[in-house]
């Protein structure tokens, strides 16, 4: 590994090697977030205002921050100074319209830019399917491909953030529960290879724990006994030699822990988190009723502790770098 990889991968970890971050580069949801709870759309000095608070009070118990360069600013300056900063590269993604959901990237970004604002590391959100058609993933391939040249002539760590879709040129049952560890593994497998210059694999929980008996968060029949699930982790962690890590997808805190929890019994050697909405989207209403002081309370309250128990839960991770 490049020497400014490594130094960067070592900025946004813990002292034992371990990425335990907090995911607060949110654009367009996190406004529709702020929109649903308040009745009326966000200004974007509303939108600016609650990052900086969440960042304020929960960067002094992360190893890093990803946020973004449009309503993160402030956040960025005013993080504690031992936390590592991520930067995005992609464009908002999560309201990603494009047909076959096409990544772009910020207009007139790049990885030297990134750098140069400041960034230890670089991450990209990619929506993929190893079913869509050969044609788009190739196209996509190529993307990542572009990112994994610019990020090591510029010795910067490179951070992939995989999510399955539902593709319109794959098979129709697309996004089914059941075929969810499939497009994770393969997804995983796929961006593993030299070529993609991916240092770590930000990925999805192979199994909807909603669906794995005896689950507290078991939602409708199960699909998996716990015995499964947990093999299922296994297979997806075999499926890469690379550090990876795990995302929320916007999941309520309970189901992130106990998600995590199946991973730890897994005994897969998961590197951390890089944890979003399940820390702090419960504080989207305190901040809609209470303004920044209610936000302030909610996190002295219920988002500290909540960043507290996923940070518990890294005790057995793998660390990413030595």
């Amino acid at each position: 590994m490049l020497s400014g990889k490594k130094s960067g991968l070592k900025v946004v970890s813990t002292e034992r090697g371990v990425i335990a971050a907090l995911a607060l580069d949110h654009r367009g949801s996190l406004v529709a977030l702020m929109k649903a709870a308040a009745g009326a759309e966000p200004s974007p000095a509303q939108v600016e205002e609650f990052k900086r608070v969440v960042t304020q009070r929960l960067s002094p118990m992360s190893s890093g921050v990803l946020l973004d360069l449009i309503y993160g600013r402030t956040a960025i300056q005013i993080r504690d100074r031992k936390t590592g900063l991520l930067l995005p590269y992609e464009n908002d993604a999560y309201l990603n319209t494009h047909p076959e959901k096409q990544p772009s990237l910020i207009s007139g970004a790049s990885a030297r830019r990134l750098k140069a604002a400041g960034a230890d590391c670089v991450k990209v959100l990619l929506h993929y399917a190893p079913l869509a058609s050969a044609r788009v993933n190739d196209a996509k391939q190529a993307f990542v491909e572009r990112i994994g040249s610019e990020c090591r002539a510029e010795d910067i760590p490179f951070f992939l953030e995989l999510v399955h879709y539902a593709s319109p040129s794959g098979p129709e049952e697309g996004k089914r529960p059941e075929n969810r560890p499939d497009a994770v593994i393969q997804s995983i497998a796929e961006f593993s290879h030299d070529r993609y210059g991916v240092d770590v694999l930000k990925v999805e929980f192979p199994v909807d724990v909603k669906f794995v008996e005896g689950a507290r968060s078991l939602k409708g029949p199960a699909i998996w006994r716990r015995h499964q699930a947990r093999e299922i982790f296994r297979q997806a962690a075999a499926a890469t030699s690379r550090p990876f890590i795990y995302l929320s997808a916007g999941v309520g805190i309970e189901e992130f822990i106990e998600s995590l929890e199946l991973a730890v019994e897994s005994q897969a050697p998961f590197s951390g988190v890089l944890c979003g909405r399940a820390a702090w989207q419960d504080g989207v209403g305190a901040y809609a009723k209470g303004g920044a002081k209610g936000l302030e309370e909610w996190l002295n309250r219920e988002g500290e502790r909540n960043f507290a128990r996923v940070t518990e839960m890294l005790r057995t991770a793998k660390p990413c770098v030595e």
